[in-house]
């Protein structure tokens, strides 16, 4: 399968290209399909960081589509991690639906970094949804013994089958995606506090992440070294 010009141009900008192969697979609620993967070398070459996502390159019609997930439960040890694909029309979703134990797929490493904030910060505030869900669950982990309020955006309730990994001290909101995805950023705005002590991490559709984000830097006048945003996806 013949990769197109993003692969030419992620292989310029220091890409580096494994094979994983699928160890297990399971069904998540009918909505989700978890596969556990062997990193061909990846984990090994790289090391982790919370929200370490790698892009998958999916045959679609013979052309090929890449796309990125995010790790879970990463283990250098064993070489193995977790992804979690929703079940929906796609290449994507029709290859992990598919896949079977033994089969294999190319992924592609550049682009992820990100670096927990030393000192730890005193809260954190974390945006997202059901596709950055396993981002905010790394963070959750990584930051286990901070305090943390988060807010996820759901589609549907089949978007529900993940759990955040939430401590005793974590306050977790689901907010049901209306409006374009105004709703979430009415919901968030109004509750959102500007900290100095604080880190805030956003990452949901991008229309969304924008509006935040310009809202935490020009309305709370929360400094640049305390946020991380990331558009995850683009509405159609």
């Amino acid at each position: 399968m013949k990769r197109n010009w993003e692969g030419l141009v992620l292989r310029a900008m220091g890409g580096r290209d494994f094979r994983l192969t699928v160890l297990g697979t399971e069904s998540v609620d009918g909505h989700y399909q978890r596969l556990l993967l062997d990193d061909g070398g990846l984990l090994t070459a790289h090391g982790t960081h919370p929200t370490m996502w790698i892009r998958l390159w999916f045959d679609n019609g013979g052309r090929a589509h890449q796309r990125a997930y995010t790790l879970v439960d990463p283990d250098p040890a064993t070489g193995r991690f977790t992804l979690e694909f929703a079940l929906h029309d796609g290449c994507a979703a029709n290859w992990a639906a598919a896949a079977t134990v033994g089969d294999t797929i190319d992924a592609t490493l550049q682009g992820s970094a990100f670096q927990f904030p030393d000192p730890a910060p005193e809260h954190l505030y974390l945006v997202g949804d059901a596709a950055s869900l396993p981002a905010v669950n790394s963070l959750l982990d990584a930051g286990a013994d901070i305090p943390a309020t988060v807010w996820l955006e759901y589609a549907h309730e089949g978007e529900k089958a993940l759990t955040p990994r939430a401590r005793a001290h974590h306050d977790v909101t689901w907010v049901p995606r209306r409006d374009a995805g105004r709703h979430l950023v009415d919901t968030v705005r109004a509750a959102l506090p500007a900290a100095g002590s604080a880190h805030y991490w956003l990452a949901c559709e991008a229309a969304t992440t924008r509006d935040l984000t310009r809202h935490l830097r020009r309305t709370l006048g929360v400094g640049k070294h305390q946020l991380t945003s990331l558009g995850y996806w683009r509405a159609a």
